[in-house]
């Protein structure tokens, strides 16, 4: 993985020890650090900040004006719409050095978090979740669950495709596009073969 194997705006400043998979693209204005690993097949949209050490899977997608600072970890298929915002300290201060106290954020495989999101760090948003537009994310997010709001409240569930799951009264769900079932427990929801 280099440089090399990337489409990079002449606008972008991407460091040399940047690692970038091959046909990831790197819009206008954006600035990658040093030690950023970003994988194969990923979009990093214009006027977007990828700090030092962050990792970024396969297949990603960062629309305009993402920040995605020291520890995020962000797993393969993951959509972040115009302007999420991701934080590292929980109480910063401009006169106080945090950057031993950076708490660490992941989002799992297949996640989605609408624009102008912002999470808040040291919790982990589950596979194929859905984050609504504006949320404020503070706490662990389970997989396929719907949030939304301030702060962030579980509204539903959806499937790997995004479609919301009716479980009605039952503990057993259809995508209506895909036909993938879901099971619901007291744990959350997740995919089952019969």
């Amino acid at each position: 993985m280099g440089l090399e194997s990337a489409k990079v705006h002449r606008t972008a400043v991407v460091s040399l020890r940047a690692k970038l998979g091959e046909n990831t693209k790197v819009w206008h204005f954006s600035h990658i650090m040093e030690g950023a690993v970003i994988g194969p097949d990923c979009t990093i949209g214009q006027n977007c900040f990828i700090a030092a050490g962050v990792r970024i899977g396969r297949g990603v997608k960062l629309q305009n004006n993402v920040s995605v600072y020291e520890g995020v970890t962000i797993e393969d298929e993951v959509f972040c719409g115009p302007s999420v915002v991701f934080t590292n300290v929980l109480n910063p201060r401009a006169f106080v050095s945090r950057r031993g106290e950076f708490r660490a954020t992941r989002v799992c495989r297949g996640a989605s978090i609408g624009a102008n999101a912002t999470v808040v760090c040291g919790i982990t948003l589950g596979e194929y979740c859905l984050v609504g537009a504006g949320a404020v994310v503070h706490r662990d997010v389970q997989p396929f669950a719907l949030v939304v709001g301030v702060p962030a409240r579980r509204m539903g569930w959806v499937s790997r495709w995004g479609e919301r799951l009716d479980f009605g009264s039952g503990d057993v769900a259809v995508c209506p596009h895909t036909g993938e079932r879901y099971r619901r427990s007291r744990r959350g929801v997740c995919r089952f073969h019969e």
